[in-house]
């Protein structure tokens, strides 16, 4: 789960005294450091690739930041949000953070679950029990009862159809010469469809294209995507603990360092180096800091997308930590804020559970920090609504008009000791710029109008409907993960 929060770490603390085994919090497996540790390590940077150009022509490259942020105006937006139905599409999986379509006209849709496997569910509506891919005696021990790593994202080369290529990020164990003390080593690995059989990859031929050492298990983002300019990109959280603060986080924290790749959006050419490219026009190119980043000062952007249609924005659900989640539209070259803010509050690392009155609108470079366009508060707080967004898709399918250009996400649960999801829909303003507005989405389907389940991701198939990943368990563990396709109302 995205989650990160004091609630879970008193969860852990009470289970470890109680159960002695790990607790449900996102407390590292290898590393022995605390959240509340000072920092004292900075994240190593990564081998630099030369800038160089990429094979793949970009169609349409996101914009840079604008002086205001620009809404995406709908092509129907009612009164009220609409009444939807869910259709159980698939079920006895654990923990399924991600589903995609390669789009190259088999109809195949492929889920990613968390514990290390990647299935087929064929146009027919059966799901192939053999996996795609099986890479769980590469990845880190998860932990059952609680745990952020694990299989988080899954991404088809544009040209999938033609040369079999695609991408995946997990959890592997800390690589040799990783700083001591920290938790594991995130890859970006690439792989290819067996020759024999199209509804295999072929586990052997790994490449692995990114390594980016971790601090702590929790706050690993985790969803890769291919932008419609061909470039691949990445979701990196600020590398765990708390607050941004802790073993291997500096004193601004990663979300506001440059030298470091943790808390950004990269942006990389696959097609273009040895292990990857950089994108001639990324924003830190010819700059201090990383190339690789696109934008930044981000905490956890756990689960992100492009619009299919129009302007192709970049939507990124970004966990707060105690007090506020958001939504953002992430341009090239942003700054986020985290941590001088949390959504559009300041942010005191050291009083995580109050807003400050003031704090700098600009960043260290005198950079401004751009607001989210979607902003709810914790349950703790008046008229709170959730604890951990779960970025979503806008709607650009045909089944249900109503939801046309409108904004489709969710929150993990608005509690922790029971699983307890919310479905919500957001719209932008008539004037094209500030926050956008939004609403839970009541299920027709279910008896109380709720989902009795923590949501995990959204996915989206090739007609651009949309379905949600549901779990009931609050780890990476047994049969209770769901797929649901969204549908009309009955």
């Amino acid at each position: 789960m995205p989650i990160h929060r004091r609630a879970i770490f008193t969860l852990t603390l009470a289970l470890v005294a109680i159960l002695i085994v790990a607790g449900c919090g996102p407390a590292p497996a290898v590393s022995t450091a605390t959240p509340a540790e000072a920092p004292t390590e900075v994240p190593p940077e990564e081998p630099k690739a030369a800038p160089v150009p990429a094979t793949v022509t970009p169609t349409t490259v996101p914009s840079e930041v604008p002086a205001e942020t620009p809404g995406i105006a709908p092509t129907n937006t009612p009164a009220g949000p609409p009444r939807i139905g869910l259709q159980l599409v698939v079920e006895g999986l654990a923990s399924p953070v991600d589903l995609i379509t390669p789009e190259d006209g088999s109809g195949r849709l492929f889920i990613v679950d968390r514990i290390g496997v990647i299935k087929i569910l064929t146009p027919e509506g059966a799901l192939i029990e053999e996996p795609f891919l099986d890479i769980r005696d590469r990845m880190v021990g998860l932990q059952a009862r609680y745990d952020e790593r694990g299989l988080l994202g899954l991404a088809f080369h544009p040209r999938f159809e033609d040369n079999g290529r695609l991408f995946v990020y997990y959890s592997a164990p800390l690589r040799q010469g990783a700083p001591s003390g920290w938790n594991h080593t995130s890859h970006v690995s690439e792989f290819r469809v067996a020759r024999e059989d199209a509804d295999r990859a072929n586990p052997a031929s790994e490449r692995i294209v990114l390594e980016v050492d971790q601090p702590q298990g929790n706050h690993n983002g985790g969803q890769i995507a291919f932008g419609p300019d061909g470039y691949l990109y990445i979701a990196l959280g600020d590398g765990g603990a708390a607050n941004d603060v802790g073993l291997g986080h500096p004193p601004m924290g990663n979300g506001q360092d440059l030298s470091t790749l943790l808390g950004s959006i990269l942006r990389i050419d696959v097609d273009g180096g040895d292990p990857y490219g950089i994108p001639s026009d990324n924003p830190l190119v010819g700059r201090e800091g990383r190339d690789e980043i696109f934008a930044y000062g981000l905490r956890n952007p756990f689960r992100m997308s492009f619009d299919a249609v129009g302007n192709h924005e970049l939507f990124v659900g970004d966990v707060g930590q105690n007090l506020w989640e958001e939504v953002d539209i992430v341009f090239k070259g942003g700054n986020y804020g985290w941590n001088i803010r949390e959504g559009t509050r300041c942010f005191d690392a050291n009083n995580p559970d109050v807003s400050p009155a003031e704090c700098p609108e600009t960043d260290a470079n005198g950079e401004p920090l751009i607001d989210p366009i979607i902003e709810y508060g914790h349950p703790s707080l008046p008229s709170g609504i959730g604890t951990s967004v779960i970025g979503g898709f806008v709607y650009r399918g045909s089944e249900i008009p109503q939801l046309q250009g409108r904004y489709i996400f969710g929150d993990w649960s608005t509690r922790f000791d029971r699983p307890d999801g919310r479905l919500h829909v957001a719209s932008p303003p008539s004037s094209g710029a500030g926050m956008w507005t939004m609403e839970e989405l009541s299920i027709a389907t279910s008896e109380d109008g709720t989902l009795a389940a923590f949501v995990l991701a959204f996915g989206q198939d090739a007609e651009r409907e949309l379905y949600v990943l549901t779990t009931e368990a609050l780890g990476p563990t047994g049969n209770t993960g769901k797929v649901w396709k969204i549908v009309p109302a009955p």
